[in-house]
């Protein structure tokens, strides 16, 4: 199943119809809360992230909580008391299904989908963190069971909400910029974040009493615990993160899908260092091309991270920050020194001298918290949260052909509706991940 598509009139050209076409109001098959009433929420990770989102949602009602680490999870279980406790998902969505309306999901990568799609599947509305999946068939699949569950998502990006963002997006839609056909982003992970380029580490040391290993395993491989891997650094290992293209790509280029609807590159390439069969890379450069779409020009969007930044140059700057975005317009760039928000242009034009161009999106002025409110609101029956599952899913698609890329070493062409890489049959291995026995969507 193809997301949809919109064309040029409804989506660049005319931004009140763009928004119409994104915040339509969400319909549901299940009983529609009403906007005072509070959602029976269950979140899969209650520490680190979880712990964010769960405070997000807080203001709901949280009727359990689950997680496999019992120190990660110990502050957000001190401080929903009345919510019950649980380790296993599965054993959670099955024992308190009835008493649940929408379920956060905030743990590693590589058990989002399998977490996401039994909920949906059991038609609870889901928030689950960005990267949205681990594998490029698992985006696929989560946006297809989205809409075929009926259910109200969102991805954790909460830039998608920024209210200098949207105004951005309300802009180039507008044609300030011209037509985009160059677009440079980047951000300074992994560097001292996470390790990246690296082998598994040896030793056997205990598991914790705390820690259900093989739960927090799940679909990946079994292999002995380490403390390398948890609670964070899990994040740079191909068995379970992303890396740093899948952990801050849907941040950082969201303003580029956002605004010009990119979606189903045809190829990509990437350059690198030191990738291993257990890590991603010190650094990569990864360069996607997107075809034209109902009249939008073919885009070629470049990523660097690590050490890498594109030409300070290309803004007239004399440095670039740890993270930023640059489009290249046939009338102007715009440059964003940061994962989202306010940026200036190389004209010398304001954003402030853009009063004529009428706002047709929705912002709160508290991003984090509209975020958050976006989705519970969908969940109660109103218009759609905008990084919902039809929107997050084909980007996350996109996104991760980078590391498809960058593991195979070679320029893919990729055909989406078929789901395959055209020109190196054996990268298609890349595109799923064989899950573990006793785990399946």
């Amino acid at each position: 199943m193809k997301p949809p598509t919109f064309t040029r009139r409804q989506f660049i050209k005319s931004t009140s119809t763009a928004a119409a076409v994104l915040s339509f109001p969400f319909v549901s098959s299940r009983p529609v809360l009403g906007a005072n009433s509070k959602l029976n929420i269950a979140a899969i990770g209650a520490g680190g992230k979880g712990a964010v989102d769960i405070n997000g949602v807080g203001h709901e009602n949280i009727v359990a909580l689950c997680d496999v680490d019992q120190q990660n999870a110990a502050a957000t279980f001190a401080k929903f008391p009345q919510a019950r406790r649980h380790k296993d998902f599965r054993k959670m969505l099955d024992l308190e299904g009835n008493r649940i309306d929408a379920v956060t999901v905030s743990i590693p990568d590589h058990m989002h989908a399998p977490a996401a799609i039994r909920a949906m599947k059991l038609g609870k509305h889901v928030y689950c963190q960005k990267p949205l999946t681990h594998t490029v068939s698992e985006a696929r699949q989560m946006t297809e069971v989205a809409r075929a569950a009926g259910v109200a998502t969102q991805m954790g990006n909460q830039g998608h909400s920024n209210p200098d963002s949207r105004r951005l997006v309300e802009l180039i839609q507008a044609g300030i910029l011209g037509s985009v056909r160059e677009i440079h982003v980047w951000t300074d992970r992994p560097g001292s974040i996470w390790p990246q380029g690296i082998q598994r580490p040896t030793g056997t040391p205990p598991v914790p009493d705390t820690l259900d290993w093989d739960l927090w395993l799940g679909v990946a491989p079994w292999r002995p615990y380490h403390p390398d891997y948890v609670p964070f650094k899990w994040r740079g290992f191909w068995d379970f993160g992303t890396g740093a293209l899948g952990d801050m790509g849907c941040h950082n280029m969201d303003l580029a899908f956002f605004s010009l609807n990119l979606r189903d590159p045809s190829s990509v390439y990437a350059m690198s260092s030191e990738v291993t069969s257990e890590s991603a890379p010190k650094w990569s450069v990864v360069t996607y091309e997107f075809p034209e779409l109902h009249g939008r020009a073919p885009v070629k969007l470049t990523w660097y991270d690590g050490a890498k930044k594109p030409s300070p140059e290309l803004v007239k700057q004399t440095g670039l920050p740890g993270n930023g975005m640059i489009f290249i317009g046939d009338k102007d760039t715009l440059y964003v020194p940061s994962y989202w928000g306010t940026g200036s242009f190389l004209s010398g034009a304001a954003v402030d001298d853009f009063k004529n161009i009428p706002q047709s999106l929705p912002r709160l002025p508290d991003f984090d918290k509209n975020h958050y409110q976006e989705w519970i609101n969908a969940c109660k029956g109103g218009p759609r949260a905008l990084s919902n599952f039809d929107y997050s899913g084909p980007m996350t698609e996109a996104v991760l052909l980078g590391n498809v890329a960058i593991r195979a070493g070679q320029r893919i062409e990729w055909n989406a509706e078929q789901l395959k890489v055209t020109n190196l049959p054996e990268a298609n291995r890349l595109i799923q991940a064989v899950y573990r026995e006793g785990w399946s969507l």
